[in-house]
């Protein structure tokens, strides 16, 4: 078996045990996690943990996170396909992919730039044309491409920034781990009702690095 077949299997196990196993019942999120091959946005001394039940480092300080963590985001958007959607803390690119995999559009911003470099080549040789990665301040947003259907952030916030919230379709969602640095977080859901009116739903806890920029922990 080559290792594209080990992988496939890896990745087809992750998809049952991992995911659909905990509650993640989207078929388009578990299909697009079942199609993004997580072995390219890794590091390539750890190509044989890709499918691990956890985060790994990916340098310059920051993870990829966790896949069942990444499909609980991806299902918290709701999209249905073809949505315009927001993607703050590239990182390795993979979280971008899956959302590629769904979204019509998707538009991601990295503070690190070899990061963003980094995830704009593997994104490009995957296929991924409907990517856009720029390096930047992600708690500002991406305010030439807004309104977006929906918002993830893959990084911990000391509190929800208000450019991202304006930053919605009335009906979308945005995403975000919401607490304080080096303590664990919570994973919440804010919908746009209305122009000012917003409502958030607590996912859970979870830990992630630090929001960086001008409404983060910069």
């Amino acid at each position: 078996m080559d290792q594209d077949d080990c992988a496939s299997l890896q990745r087809a196990s992750m998809v049952d045990y991992q995911l659909r196993a905990r509650g993640i019942q989207s078929p388009k999120v578990l299909e697009a996690m079942g199609q993004v091959a997580r072995e390219r946005f890794v590091p390539a001394r750890l190509r044989d943990c890709a499918y691990d039940d956890g985060p790994l480092p990916i340098g310059s300080g920051q993870t990829i996170s966790q896949p069942y963590i990444v499909a609980l985001m991806t299902e918290a958007l709701e999209l249905e396909g073809g949505e315009t959607v927001l993607d703050i803390g590239t990182g390795s690119g993979y979280a971008a992919a899956v959302l590629g995999c769904i979204a019509g559009e998707v538009f991601s911003i990295e503070w690190v730039p070899e990061l963003a470099e980094r995830a704009s080549r593997v994104l490009a040789a995957e296929g991924f044309g409907n990517i856009k990665v720029r390096c930047g301040d992600g708690t500002l947003g991406w305010p030439g491409h807004q309104p977006f259907d929906g918002i993830v952030v893959a990084a911990g916030a000391p509190a929800v920034p208000d450019s991202l919230k304006y930053q919605l379709v009335v009906g979308g969602h945005l995403v975000i781990p919401v607490g304080p640095e080096q303590s664990t977080q919570s994973l919440r859901r804010i919908t746009r009702l209305a122009e000012n009116e917003f409502r958030t739903e607590d996912l859970g806890a979870v830990r992630f690095v630090p929001l960086l920029g001008e409404q983060g922990g910069a």
